[in-house]
């Protein structure tokens, strides 16, 4: 099987970190920083916690740069470090995801939501605020699931591997995070 090259804009910063240069690392985290940091509020909900998690993942990621092979981008790559760093983070928080009985699983599908009304660009940086304060609300459990699956890509099969959970209870808690963040937005 052949494996997957992509082409990656920073490959010359990169190969400079390599070299232990400071002035590529200090490139590659302005450009990840504010990303990577909103990731990290995603996941943990805290700014100074964020912060922390953000530092110590940049540390993880140029003490460790001569691994990365350029099998993905390198934000990619950053981006699961600091995924990781979060999640155990939390971990050190005692997070625990409660397994759920997969029979219930299409009990909780929240309603679906109508795209019939015209788009209003003056009411959309009040629905990020409204959408944002509510996802600030849910329970750390489904915040995560839901921030992983919807803002960082993660599939089920992923996200169970990420938090030591089963897909199954992944799924479940993905649909009940998503039926919560609709009634705490209503």
């Amino acid at each position: 099987m052949e494996t997957k090259v992509y082409i990656d804009r920073n490959t010359e910063l990169v190969e400079r970190c390599k070299l232990g240069e400071r002035k590529a690392q200090y490139e590659l985290y302005r450009q990840y920083a504010k990303a990577m940091y909103n990731v990290c509020v995603r996941i943990l909900n805290h700014d100074a916690e964020a912060e922390d998690v953000l530092q110590e993942a940049f540390i993880d990621a140029f003490n460790h740069i001569q691994s990365f092979r350029g099998q993905s981008t390198f934000g990619a790559w950053l981006k699961q470090i600091v995924v990781n760093r979060a999640i155990n983070h939390l971990r050190s928080r005692r997070l625990t995801l409660v397994d759920l009985d997969s029979s219930r699983l299409g009990d909780d599908e929240g309603p679906d939501i109508a795209d019939d009304e015209p788009f209003d660009e003056d009411g959309v940086q009040y629905e990020v605020e409204r959408i944002r304060k509510s996802m600030e609300r849910l329970s750390e459990g489904y915040r995560i699931v839901l921030s992983l699956y919807l803002f960082e890509g993660y599939d089920h099969e992923e996200i169970g591997h990420i938090l030591n959970i089963s897909e199954t209870t992944s799924r479940t808690q993905y649909l009940r995070a998503k039926k919560r963040l609709l009634e705490l937005m209503k």
